[in-house]
């Protein structure tokens, strides 16, 4: 699949793959700006100096590289989205985690990456009641933070699984030693 980019500025750079077969491309800051929240804290705005055409039925994720620990800087949403139909520059806006002088990415340094995703096609249906799951509504740490719960639930699991396959050998093992009687009686199998 071929993804189209455009330069918008002169010092904009393609994006960069690192090795064969890595997921994200990695993308050049070519200037940074400054922009206040609602809150009045000011955020660093990275530009790419690049457009690109997302092909329909996929979306462009835009994620931090994960050098973004050496910095004291946080991308505002985490996970940038950038939809087929966005034509714009590439920017991708990160606050500071610190009150003293951050450390941050500097003009010409690879800041983020972007990863092309297929989307799944869905309709949004309205509904009264939803399948029952074994999670339930259990939602923000209901699973704890040891491995013993996770590790009884895997086993239980395990077992299921393994009683499930018994039960289907059990069922085939008597289907064929009712046919193998039939054959004995001189009756038809049919199939």
């Amino acid at each position: 699949m071929d993804i189209k980019f455009k330069k918008l500025s002169e010092n904009a750079v393609l994006p960069i793959r690192a090795h064969k077969g890595d997921a994200g491309m990695d993308l050049t800051c070519t200037g940074i700006t400054t922009q206040l929240n609602e809150a009045g804290q000011l955020m660093l705005v990275y530009h790419t100096g690049l457009a690109v055409e997302i092909p329909e039925g996929h979306v462009g994720l835009l994620f931090p590289r994960s050098s973004v620990w050496k910095k004291s800087l946080r991308q505002t949403n985490c996970v940038g989205v950038i939809d087929a139909g966005y034509r714009g520059e590439i920017v991708a806006i990160y606050h500071s985690t610190t009150d003293v002088v951050p450390a941050i990415y500097k003009e010409g340094e690879r800041f983020c990456q972007l990863i092309i995703v297929e989307l799944p096609t869905y309709n949004i249906v309205e509904s009264t009641e939803l399948t029952e799951s074994d999670r339930g509504e259990g939602g923000f740490g209901s699973t704890g933070t040891t491995n013993e719960n996770i590790s009884a639930v895997a086993e239980a699991e395990s077992n299921d699984t393994a009683v499930e396959a018994n039960d289907e050998d059990s069922a085939k093992d008597s289907d064929d030693a009712g046919q193998a009687a039939d054959l004995a009686n001189g009756s038809e199998v049919a199939e």
